[in-house]
């Protein structure tokens, strides 16, 4: 497990992010079966069950063995009674082929997701300083704009994949099709900025958005991962960082 230190506290609202491959598409039904558990769930003020793509970032293709766990926690205690007791994550130990999961201090966020602020409660955690940052970008597409927002998705996608500083990065949605959002690590806060803000093709789509109303809901919101555990696609993306 990777321990940077942040200055989060057991009282200070923190999220984490939870992926799981299972050996069989079947894995599917969880996404209904953990639901009930989930609202029963002391501490945990705010989640989503997420399918993923097959791509780094937003896609039409959906990977149906692979699935995500969002989510906003009161506190250290209440993740760690979580993942100690829940049948969701007794299950995830008993038949993930693979999982990785990562806790997250707030930094900032804008916007809302399901009409909520989910990290109204949240004090922001000191700066990443040269440390990795996460960023979870979340959408609800209005329908009149799927096709253009589909159609851009390819070259914001081939930017990602050959960007200096990405760690990793998954698409990952609640609905298919229109409400999407991707989840990625970044080498460090420079390195996240370079591709927001430079990336061609990544600086076009941000434009259109803005000036032809892609969103009817949209939400922006920058993490220090501070502690991850298991593999994604074979490896901690965080230790793997640097060569570590």
């Amino acid at each position: 497990m990777t321990e940077p230190s942040t200055g989060a506290t057991d009282s200070r609202v923190i999220a984490s992010f939870h992926l799981i491959r299972y050996a069989g598409v079947d894995a599917m039904r969880h996404m209904a079966f953990d639901r009930p558990a989930l609202r029963r769930t002391r501490g945990l003020s705010f989640w989503r069950l997420l399918g993923t793509g097959r791509g780094r970032s937003m896609s039409l293709g959906a990977d149906l063995r692979r699935w995500a766990l969002f989510a906003v926690w009161d506190g250290e205690p209440a993740l760690e009674e979580f993942l100690a007791r829940s049948p969701v994550a007794r299950r995830w130990r008993a038949e993930a082929e693979e999982s990785w999961h990562v806790r997250l201090a707030p930094l900032g966020s804008r916007g809302r997701w399901g009409g909520r602020d989910p990290f109204a409660a949240a004090v922001a955690a000191p700066g990443a300083g040269d440390g990795p940052v996460a960023v979870l970008t979340r959408a609800s597409i209005r329908p009149s704009r799927l096709v253009p927002f589909y159609r851009s998705v390819p070259g914001v996608d081939r930017e990602l994949r050959g960007q200096d500083g990405c760690l990793a990065s998954v698409g990952v949605g609640e609905w298919p099709l229109a409400r999407q959002a991707t989840f990625s690590l970044w080498q460090d806060e420079a390195a996240m900025t370079r591709f927001a803000y430079r990336a061609a093709a990544h600086r076009t789509v941000i434009g259109r958005v803005r000036g032809e109303d892609w969103y009817a809901e949209e939400l922006f919101a920058r993490f220090v991962p501070y502690a991850s555990r298991g593999t994604w696609d074979g490896r901690d993306p965080l230790r793997a960082r640097g060569g570590e």
